[in-house]
């Protein structure tokens, strides 16, 4: 019988990094999980389709999911609080009109319409990620296709927020202590990304694999409340 498969998502430069990871008989421990194929693709249309026919059980991408009319996510608000000092990592999720912005000058003005306040650089840059998976998403997909912070991830992975920024040195070798523990021979992988991505974008692709291979065995942390007019959770995994 075929090995059941999750996977873990970051967005990366070329598009998205993709880590898959088998599992086994049991439940995904590290000496009975390999993993299968790190890869970056230039959007997400394979990856549903795995989904929907079952060749994968379940993925943990890293973009917002689920946005509110008006105001903060509950998600993004514990996320940070649980954070600590890694806190800026999570960026809160747009207002869900933002989504139709033409430029950053229109982000803006959209988003003071709504809430009264404008949306940072950072997360418009990002924004059409969240278009993305926002196009592709619906209540059910989100049962198999949800969504993770890396860095909250981490924390709950390491017991405790990562000390140090994941664009350091430090930090690299810190999440990668991390990820020993649950996966072998993650360190190649990360010092020689696909085309396309950083060793930072297949970290946390990395440790949303993890994230989806604990939601699969029903062990995992779930924060945020309610659902946006789509009917999507606004939560996050980890």
């Amino acid at each position: 019988m075929r090995r059941p498969a999750v996977a873990g998502i970051d967005g990366c430069r070329g598009g998205w990094v993709v880590v898959t990871v088998l599992l086994g008989d049991r439940g995904g421990s590290r000496d009975a999980c390999d993993v299968a194929d790190v890869r970056a693709v230039t959007d997400l249309s394979d990856v549903v389709a795995d989904l929907e026919s079952g060749r994968l059980a379940a993925a943990a991408i890293d973009v917002p999911i689920g946005l509110p009319a008006r105001g903060p996510r509950a998600a993004d608000v514990e996320a940070r609080r649980r954070l600590g000092p890694r806190r800026s990592s999570v960026f809160p999720a747009p207002v869900r009109p933002v989504i139709a912005a033409r430029d950053y000058e229109d982000a803006c003005d959209l988003s003071r319409a709504v809430c009264g306040k404008a949306i940072s650089k950072q997360l418009f840059n990002i924004l059409g990620k969240i278009r993305e998976v926002d196009a592709l998403q619906s209540p059910s997909l989100q049962d198999r296709l949800f969504e993770m912070s890396p860095e909250l991830s981490f924390a709950t992975l390491a017991g405790g927020p990562m000390a140090n920024s994941k664009s350091t040195a430090a930090g690299r070798v810190e999440r990668l202590r991390a990820l020993a523990g649950e996966f072998v021979g993650v360190a190649p992988l990360v010092a020689h990304p696909p085309l396309g991505a950083r060793g930072d974008d297949v970290l946390d692709a990395f440790v949303g694999a993890w994230t989806a291979r604990r939601f699969q065995a029903g062990a995992h942390l779930r924060i945020g409340v309610g659902v946006d007019e789509r009917g999507l959770r606004m939560e996050m995994i980890a």
